[in-house]
């Protein structure tokens, strides 16, 4: 896992790649979260999809959503950052919409969509 960070409108924000899954169950998303606090400082951060377990896209295992609620609990932002063209579900379709609304938590196509989102004050 490698950590780089950006500053965007004064605001810092941990961009996190990796080879592996990061995040399999809501322990490995608190660690990894408190790992990216720790050493940058960061409470913004940018994923790759491909971090995550596909688990997290089966709104049936609520991980997903136990996960969500914990970053929002910290006062953590985070976007998700891939290609969900892939997923039929209506469901998990709703679920990225509706947080893509709101200030926290975004599932997003590029970097630069991200940083925009995740930089506004």
């Amino acid at each position: 896992m490698k950590i780089t960070t950006i500053k965007e409108n004064d605001v810092e924000i941990a961009v996190v790649t990796s080879s592996e899954i990061l995040i399999t169950d809501v322990q490995s998303a608190l660690d990894l979260m408190a790992t990216i606090n720790y050493e940058t400082g960061c409470n913004r951060i940018i994923l790759p999809k491909s971090v995550l377990n596909e688990d997290f896209f089966d709104l049936k295992t609520r991980l997903a959503g136990e996960i969500l609620q914990k970053f929002i609990n910290y006062h953590i932002k985070m976007a998700i950052v891939g290609d969900y063209s892939g997923y039929a579900s209506e469901n998990l379709k709703d679920f990225m919409y509706e947080s893509n609304k709101g200030k926290d938590f975004f599932f997003l196509s590029t970097d630069q969509q991200a940083i925009d989102k995740l930089s506004r004050q």
